[in-house]
C-alpha cells in the first residue's frame, strides 16, 4: 500500500512541471559504488521526437541525465525534434556518416538502415531475459531474424478515446461500445449529423495513420504480403471489402479535414469538442487529466471525467491492434559505440527505467512484459485497458515480417494512401491495384 502511494504522489506531480526526487531504484545502484564506466567527459547525443508527455523529455535531460554522468561518467545530450523530421535526420546521418551517437526510431524504420547499426544483440537479449521477454511488436522493428540491429525502447498503446456522453446520447457507451465495424459505423452516422463527428487522419502522419488503416485493413482479412515476406498479396477481395466500406464509412462518420491531419490534429480536435472518437495513445485523455480547468466539455465538466478508451472494432477476419513501436539505433559511424551500448543497457534497467516509465503514466508500456505489473496501472480506472494493449498488436508486414520492405512500405504510406485515394474519389478498384502496384515495386523490384 505504501508504495502504491509513493507512485500515486510521484504521478501527481508529473503532472505539473516538478519532478518527484525520491525514486528508490537507484539505492542498489549507488550503493554498489561502482565506478564510472567511461572517463569523464564522454557525450552522448541522443536524438529523439519531441514527447506527447513533455516531464519525460525533462526527466532525460534533468535527472537521468545526471545520474548517467555519476554512474557512468556519461555526459547525455538529449536532442528533441518534432516527430515527423526524425526519420529525415536519420537518413541524413547514416548517408553522411556524421551524426547523434543514438537515434530513436519509429515504427520499424531500423530496418531500414540494418546494415549501418551496431549489433546490440548481446544487451537487448540481456534486458529481455530479464524483464519477461519482448512484447511480438518490439522483437519485429528491431531485430532482422540475424540479430538485434536496434535496442528496444517502448511501444504506445494505441486505442479508441470516446465521448462517454455522447455515445451514450446515441444508445451507446462504455457498456454498449459497438464491437464490430458495421456497428461503429451506426453510431458515427448518428452522431455526425450532431456536429460530433469520428476524427481520423488519412494524412501522412506516421503514427496515427498506420495505427488505425493497418488493423482497419487487417480485420477484413487483407494483408500486403504473404507469410513468406515475398509474394504481395494486397490485390485481394478482402482489401477491395475493405475500401469499399471506407468509402461510406468515411463520408458518413467522419470529420473530412482529417485528410490534412498531422499526428496531433486528432488531439488538437478532441480536445476542442469537435470529434468525438479517435484511436490514439493516452495522450489525449493525460492532458486533459493534467488540465483539469483547461480542458472542458461543452457543458464546462472537465473533460477527463467524460472519457473511456476502448479497442478498435472487429471485422469479418477478427479483431486487431496496432500499437508504435519504438527503437534507439547505434550507428556504426559513432566514434561512441561502446558508450552508446552501455548507456542503453543502463537505461533499459529495471531501476532507470522506472522512472522513465513512470513519469510516462501508461503512454507507454514498454517493450518487455515486465511492466504490465506495474503498481502504476492500478491508479486511474480509464487507464487500465492499455496494461495490455500490446499483447494484440500486429505490425506492418503482417502477416509477413516487418523487415526492410514493409519499412519502405510503411515509410511511404502506401496503405494510408490507398484509402485516402478512395476516399478521394478514385474507384476503390483502383486505388487497390495501384496501391498492389507500388508494393511489387518494393518486394519483387
Amino acid at each position: 500500500m505504501t508504495g502504491l502511494i509513493a507512485r500515486r504522489r510521484f504521478l501527481r506531480l508529473c503532472g505539473t512541471t516538478a519532478l518527484g526526487a525520491a525514486s528508490g531504484g537507484l539505492a542498489g545502484i549507488l550503493a554498489s559504488r561502482r565506478a564510472p564506466a567511461f572517463a569523464q567527459g564522454t557525450t552522448l547525443h541522443w536524438l529523439k521526437f519531441v514527447d506527447f508527455v513533455p516531464v519525460s523529455d525533462k526527466l532525460l535531460r534533468g535527472k537521468i541525465a545526471d545520474q548517467a554522468q555519476k554512474d557512468l561518467g556519461i555526459k547525455l545530450e538529449v536532442e528533441t525534434i518534432n516527430g515527423d523530421g526524425v526519420q529525415a535526420r536519420i537518413t541524413s546521418a547514416i548517408q553522411s556518416k556524421t551524426g547523434p551517437d543514438i537515434m530513436m526510431a519509429v515504427n520499424n524504420w531500423a530496418q531500414l538502415y540494418a546494415d549501418s547499426a551496431v549489433d546490440v544483440s548481446d544487451i537487448a537479449e540481456e534486458i529481455g531475459q530479464a524483464q519477461g521477454g519482448y512484447y511480438e511488436t518490439a522483437r519485429d522493428v528491431a531485430n532482422d531474424g540475424k540479430r538485434w540491429i536496434a535496442m528496444p525502447y517502448t511501444i504506445l498503446g494505441a486505442m479508441l478515446v470516446n465521448r462517454t456522453s455522447w455515445f451514450q446520447d446515441v444508445g451507446s457507451g462504455p457498456d454498449k461500445f459497438p464491437q464490430t465495424w458495421e456497428e461503429y459505423r451506426a453510431i458515427g452516422k448518428l452522431l455526425k449529423p450532431k456536429q460530433r463527428p469520428y476524427g481520423q487522419t488519412l494524412a501522412h502522419a506516421f503514427g496515427d495513420g498506420p495505427a488505425f488503416w493497418y488493423p482497419y485493413l487487417w480485420s477484413w482479412g487483407g494483408k500486403e504480403v504473404e507469410a513468406d515476406g515475398k509474394t504481395v498479396a494486397l490485390d485481394s477481395k478482402e482489401t477491395l471489402e475493405s475500401v469499399k466500406f471506407a468509402v461510406p464509412f468515411w463520408k458518413e462518420c467522419f470529420d473530412e479535414g482529417a485528410l490534412s491531419w498531422d499526428d496531433a490534429g486528432n488531439n488538437r480536435a478532441y480536445l476542442s469538442n469537435t470529434i468525438s472518437s479517435t484511436n490514439n495513445g493516452a495522450s489525449i485523455y493525460l492532458l486533459a487529466r493534467s488540465k483539469p480547468d483547461t480542458y472542458l466539455t461543452e457543458t464546462g465538466k472537465p473533460l477527463k471525467d467524460d472519457c473511456f478508451h476502448a479497442p478498435l472494432p472487429k471485422g469479418p477476419a477478427g479483431q486487431f491492434s496496432y500499437h508504435v513501436p519504438f527503437s534507439n539505433i547505434v550507428p556504426t559511424y559513432s566514434a561512441n559505440k561502446k558508450a552508446a551500448k552501455e548507456f542503453l543497457r543502463w537505461f533499459q534497467s529495471k531501476d532507470i527505467y522506472g522512472q522513465w516509465f513512470t513519469s510516462q503514466q501508461g503512454f507507454s508500456v514498454g517493450s518487455t512484459k515486465m511492466w504490465e505489473n506495474d503498481p502504476l496501472w492500478k491508479i486511474d480506472p480509464v487507464m487500465a485497458p492499455f496494461r495490455t494493449a500490446a499483447e494484440s498488436g500486429r505490425f506492418a508486414g503482417y502477416a509477413g515480417p516487418a523487415g526492410r520492405a514493409a519499412a519502405e512500405t510503411i515509410s511511404k504510406f502506401i496503405i494510408v494512401d490507398m484509402y485516402t485515394k478512395a476516399v478521394q474519389g478514385m474507384a476503390p478498384e483502383d486505388s487497390v491495384k495501384w496501391a498492389h502496384g507500388e508494393l511489387l515495386k518494393i518486394y519483387q523490384g
